[in-house]
């Protein structure tokens, strides 16, 4: 049970249901996690401005996804693995690809390289090397891809505090979280 109100689309504010319509607009319904955001319009409007800035990116949809996995298996938080789970797989990765991500591994150097550097960066609270960097721009990563990938870990760390913290009942179908190396 959510440790606050879920604001319900239908009976709120004017600056909160027209969030939340475009929101359900984009997701065919309007998940949980956003219902809870919407108690505060401004984080509801930072964290979907957050989200559609960065899929106007350089970064492919699908690798973002796999960085959020990494990231919500990291916090332990079932509700960003259940939701990025799912958008991995309509962005087009395959199961396996994704329960890899979640995991933090990956058959593609490069993506491999994304997820080591964005799970440092959790593990380490934001302390990232010059050889850390330098291992992206080895991996093929351009400083604005690089920035990008720092984006991703921020936005993804705001929702899985938001969900864990707040206790945000999952919506989407399940996935297990796997158990650290």
């Amino acid at each position: 049970m959510s440790r606050i109100a879920l604001v319900d689309p239908a009976h709120t504010s004017e600056d909160r249901q027209a969030l939340l319509r475009a929101i359900h607009a984009a997701f065919g319904a309007t998940p949980n996690m956003f219902r809870a955001v919407a108690n505060s319009p401004a984080a509801l409007k930072s964290m979907w401005s957050a989200f559609g800035a960065l899929a106007t990116g350089t970064l492919p949809p699908v690798l973002g996804e796999q960085l959020a996995v990494a990231i919500a298996n990291r916090n332990d938080c079932e509700y960003c693995l259940a939701a990025h789970t799912a958008l991995g797989r309509k962005a087009g990765a395959t199961r396996e690809e994704m329960g890899a991500a979640q995991r933090g591994e990956s058959a593609d150097p490069k993506t491999a390289a994304a997820l080591r550097f964005a799970l440092r960066l959790v593990e380490a609270r934001g302390q990232a090397s010059e050889r850390d960097v330098q291992a992206l721009r080895e991996a093929g990563y351009d400083d604005e891809q690089i920035v990008e990938i720092v984006a991703h870990v921020a936005l993804n760390l705001f929702t899985n505090y938001v969900n864990v913290a707040l206790a945000v009942p999952v919506d989407f179908p399940a996935v297990a979280l796997s158990p650290r190396a």
